[in-house]
């Protein structure tokens, strides 16, 4: 008796209708949101951590210890703690002065490519320091250093290569090093000198307490591994076991030496002057802008006439005497309508327009031709042949 009382209320009730799976997903979100967002919240921020973490630390300043591009210098500095060099990267000069104060016979390394140090600033570092190394000094640099040393050119094109060429134990041992894009000094003890030249790539003081080197080259990470670059690098700079590695920045600028503004460097008359002269401007523009009056608009595009067409390019070839573009342009002008008179169609050819002209007029199919294809040598007969052509076009039209 149940089962029949449960058939029937099926039958009642009709068919089930099977609900679809796009909104099973639609439901389900829907009853679970808060923790669909808190878990897409957690992916996120674990991505961004993983992200950092194997992100690669360092920066793109050149000749960085934390740079690991080709213009960097991590490589040698690796290199050189592995060998027991202690490497203090110091970012202001500040903590260079006492980095190398507190590091006594500490070498320090300086590459001012800005030029951003004056020259009491570089004598406290000459002075504090052991051994100063300088890569590619400017000027002014060499001039702050009192070293005795100056600069002296480019290496040449032509020496892609240096052989040492001095009695300096480091220059002997690290052996050949390229020459390219380097800086030449002269004063002191000269190593790798191009041919022809007194000049050398790397230049130092008798006592050693000051090293010129003219190269990035030699201490970038993407040259490093190529002739005696790694090899004069190392005995460069790991002499002792500090090196104090000092690339100069904009917050190393000595405020009181800083350069003039604009206000200082114009005159006293400037400030008087100036209003006037933009007021007088101003007066200027007022008065020449009422005269131009209203802007007037003319409708576009301009229609021109065909007749003004024709004369205006009439005269230009008048003025350029293109007897020969003149007569091309009568002459397709004329087989086109002798074509079209003539009921030969657009892809008809000037033999073929000439003899159905010659047909039609009865006349030699010659004489027709040579009219067609003539080329007048002056602008005199260049008029006698349009108005032949214009004849020729007139016969075929009346008859």
């Amino acid at each position: 008796m149940t089962q029949d009382l449960q058939s029937r209320h099926k039958a009642d009730s009709g068919p089930t209708e099977e609900v679809p799976p796009r909104a099973k997903a639609i439901s389900w979100l829907r009853r679970h949101r808060g923790r669909t967002l808190i878990g897409a919240v957690f992916a996120v921020a674990l991505t961004v951590v993983i992200s950092g973490q194997l992100a690669p630390k360092g920066d793109t300043v050149p000749l960085s210890v934390h740079n690991a591009g080709p213009g960097g210098a991590r490589a040698v500095s690796e290199i050189l703690g592995r060998h027991g060099v202690t490497v203090d990267n110091v970012g202001s000069f500040g903590a260079a002065l006492a980095a190398v104060t507190d590091r006594p016979g500490a070498t320090l390394l300086l590459y001012d490519r800005n030029g951003f140090l004056d020259g009491s600033q570089l004598e406290q570092l000459r002075a504090a320091a052991g051994r100063l190394v300088v890569v590619t000094p400017r000027l002014h640099t060499l001039a702050g250093l009192h070293g005795g040393i100056r600069q002296a050119g480019v290496v040449p094109e032509t020496s892609p290569t240096l052989e040492p060429g001095c009695g300096n134990d480091d220059a002997e041992s690290a052996g050949t090093v390229s020459g390219e894009s380097g800086f030449l000094y002269d004063g002191g003890t000269l190593c790798y000198r191009p041919p022809g030249t007194a000049a050398g790539l790397l230049a130092f003081t008798d006592n050693g307490a000051l090293t010129v080197l003219g190269s990035t080259t030699l201490l970038s990470n993407g040259r490093l591994a190529e002739h005696g670059h790694a090899a004069l690098a190392l005995r460069t700079l790991g002499s002792s076991k500090d090196l104090v590695w000092y690339l100069p920045g904009l917050a190393d600028v000595n405020a009181a030496d800083s350069t003039q503004t604009l206000d200082d460097l114009a005159p006293d008359w400037v400030p008087f002057v100036g209003p006037w002269l933009a007021f007088v401007a101003l007066l200027a523009m007022v008065w020449r802008g009422r005269r131009l009056g209203p802007l007037v608009f003319e409708p576009l595009p301009v229609v021109v006439k065909a007749v003004e067409t024709a004369e205006g390019r009439a005269r230009l070839y008048h003025d350029s005497h293109a007897v020969d573009r003149a007569r091309d342009n009568l002459r397709a002008g004329t087989l086109l309508r002798l074509a079209k008179e003539l009921r030969l169609g657009p892809d008809a050819t000037a033999d073929a327009v000439a003899e159905a002209a010659a047909r039609h007029l009865a006349r030699p199919v010659s004489h027709i031709k040579e009219l067609v294809q003539e080329h007048p040598r002056n602008e005199a007969r260049l008029v006698q042949w349009s108005q032949e052509l214009d004849k020729l076009e007139n016969e075929v039209r009346t008859r």
